[in-house]
């Protein structure tokens, strides 16, 4: 499981007002469930509901302003990670949702200074400087640019790194060292791993979107419209980090390697039927999950997909405008020529006859190619080139295999991975029941 601890650019975690938080009464709520709303039949709202379409995107958290230009600039960022395509009918939902993140950022942050915990401006600066590389591929001035043209900001970005880096600490301090596992139970899940070796793991993805009996309908037509973004073509990881509300957000809902009775029933029914990449809603406890199964393996036995391979890529690509009918020919003879190759050395010479772009890449596993080429690589001799791969759009390549190095034996969880994991797991529940006394608290004023 993913370290809750890890920092990414969104998270839709929350945080509160309270000075002093009150952890022995959250811990409290753990086993206390909240009293049963008093709702009677038949009756009747007794005074028009505003209209929340002609609501302005403005709020004031505890005195701070939230304004609509803040609430466009985070609307700019999701549309760059959807590659500037965005329904205009999701826009509007996109919106309340930010906000609401808004919100929780500027609690986080007060909680935080409230607290005596500090993040310098000096922490932001450099966790965004690798942001820029990583997420961007530009530099810090190079992704100012490119924000600004996009109708975003540095700033913005810059807040969400803030906030997140405040969440974190404040749990550090206030919820992880209450958080006891004990020596036997992590003894117990060892069994469990040595007993169950050679059954299949899970690497699968989460959307969490919590919902009460009240909002039901509603938090189930969201989900709804977010699978179908992700179907179409729209960024899971950006989509996790904006709107799950599990801990999980901060690394895009990555919930790593999971044993299917490690999960809540109705998630191990879904994941056990799943194929790789594909994404469905389930009920869950408390809600619902949009569910991706990333990948599968067996447990504490080596996968074949993790060897390491010596790569040679060999493309070319067409002109602008070129038909199916007219780049046929090219791919003939590209797939003609390359199929001759006999060995790394010469595939440099068929590619300069052919007018190709070479590059040498070492170190790809197997299982981080397209699924087409991952069988074809394990079967493929060494010197030898793959078929043709590629599109119109991206031009047809090969891949020519110079080396593969079989993979590591396999290694099961020591002690200490399955302690923090453990820790991890609850410090996240315990975190939820903080975020929710914590909400209850605030003061907000929308305008």
């Amino acid at each position: 499981m993913k370290s809750i601890y890890r920092l990414a650019l969104v998270s839709s975690a929350a945080a509160f007002m309270a000075l002093t938080p009150a952890i022995s009464q959250t811990v409290a709520d753990e086993t206390v469930p909240d009293a049963a709303l008093d709702i009677p039949e038949g009756g009747k709202l007794l005074v028009k509901a505003d209209d929340p379409n002609v609501r302005r995107a403005t709020a004031v958290v505890n005195g701070e302003i939230i304004t609509g230009t803040d609430v466009d600039q985070r609307l700019a960022l999701i549309v760059i990670a959807n590659d500037g395509q965005l329904p205009p009918e999701e826009v509007a939902r996109f919106r309340t949702q930010i906000l609401q993140n808004l919100i929780d950022e500027s609690l986080q942050m007060q909680e935080a200074a409230a607290n005596e915990i500090e993040v310098t401006d000096a922490e932001v600066n450099q966790y965004f400087e690798r942001v820029s590389e990583q997420n961007f591929k530009r530099s810090v001035a190079d992704t100012e640019k490119f924000l600004t043209s996009k109708g975003s900001s540095i700033a913005t970005l810059k807040r969400q790194i803030k906030a997140e880096l405040s969440w974190n600490r404040l749990l550090s301090r206030n919820v992880r060292p209450f958080i006891n596992v004990s020596d036997d139970e992590v003894n117990a899940i060892i069994e469990r791993i040595n007993a169950t070796k050679g059954t299949t793991e899970f690497r699968l993805g989460e959307i969490y979107l919590s919902a009460t009996p009240e909002n039901q309908e509603q938090v189930f037509a969201n989900a709804r419209k977010i699978l179908e973004q992700i179907q179409q073509g729209g960024s899971f990881t950006a989509y996790a980090r904006q709107f799950s509300e599990a801990s999980t957000a901060a690394v895009g809902g990555d919930l790593g390697w999971v044993r299917l009775e490690q999960l809540p029933q109705s998630l191990a029914t879904a994941a056990s039927q799943m194929s790789s990449n594909e994404i469905v809603a389930v009920p869950a406890p408390g809600g619902i999950s949009l569910l991706l199964l990333i990948d599968r393996r067996q447990v504490a036995t080596t996968d074949p997909r993790d060897a390491q391979l010596s790569l040679k890529q060999i493309a070319i690509s067409f002109p602008s405008g070129s038909t199916e009918a007219q780049a046929a020919p090219m791919v003939k003879k590209f797939s003609e020529e390359t199929q001759k190759i006999r060995g790394c050395g010469a595939a440099d010479d068929i590619a300069r006859k052919l007018g190709a772009d070479v590059v040498n890449r070492d170190g790809i596993k197997v299982r981080d190619l397209p699924a087409p080429l991952q069988q074809i690589m394990l079967d493929l001799p060494i010197g030898q080139s793959t078929p043709p791969y590629g599109s119109m759009a991206d031009g047809v390549r090969v891949f020519v295999l110079c080396g593969r190095d079989a993979p590591e034996a396999a290694t099961q969880e020591s002690f200490d991975d399955v302690m923090s994991r453990l820790e991890d797991e609850r410090i996240n529940k315990r975190a939820r029941l903080y975020l929710r006394d914590l909400r209850r608290d605030a003061i907000i004023d929308y305008n």
